[in-house]
């Protein structure tokens, strides 16, 4: 009998784990199959908005649309080249234009343009002052361009439109430490 019940136990654990296994895998297979989806779905729009503008009936909006598809497909070259497109077309509300400089400030710092993207980020913050989203990524081009002061500035300008803010108030804080510690140290002239 003590044979019997050990035959259980072992197969009940053998099951918990194939049921575990199954488990993971389906879940595996539900992550695999959407983002194939979200892929294929990104192809397509990118070639009827590719469409539109080889024909030469593309709006500004459009080409906002195929710049920000290039951007999701990391085709960062292409994305620039749209969204510059679609700023020199643009006839709508300069407060929106405000959001296609800063899809080309993120195009830009994806593509390791920093100097261009900080460019671009400034830009859409100065049609568009209250635009917390643009002054988070000014705040990251300026960090990663390892210009704190005006990464700091950024971040707390954030907070100035929206105080809770998840993004900027952890990276204020911790700049807020990074630049008083090189407060008084002597920097190495650029010139050299």
């Amino acid at each position: 009998m003590v044979y019997e019940v050990g035959e259980l136990f072992e197969l009940g654990i053998q099951l918990s784990y194939l049921l575990i296994l199954l488990g993971l895998l389906g879940a595996g297979s539900f992550f695999v199959v959407r983002q194939v989806l979200v892929r294929r779905e990104l192809d397509l729009s990118a070639k009827e908005l590719q469409e539109q503008v080889r024909s030469g009936d593309a709006s500004a909006t459009e080409y906002f649309e195929l710049g920000a598809v290039m951007l999701r497909r990391k085709f960062y070259p292409a994305a620039i080249k749209y969204l510059q497109q679609a700023i020199q077309k643009w006839d709508r509300d300069e407060q929106d234009l405000a959001q296609v400089y800063n899809a080309l400030g993120v195009s830009y710092k994806r593509d390791n343009k920093l100097d261009k993207a900080v460019q671009q980020f400034e830009k859409a913050v100065e049609l568009q002052p209250g635009y917390v989203t643009a002054w988070n990524n000014l705040g990251d081009a300026y960090e990663q361009k390892k210009d704190l002061k005006s990464a700091l500035k950024a971040f707390e300008e954030v907070l100035l439109f929206d105080p809770n803010n998840k993004v900027a108030r952890p990276r204020r804080d911790d700049l807020r430490q990074r630049v008083g510690m090189y407060k008084g140290v002597p920097v190495k002239s650029e010139k050299r």
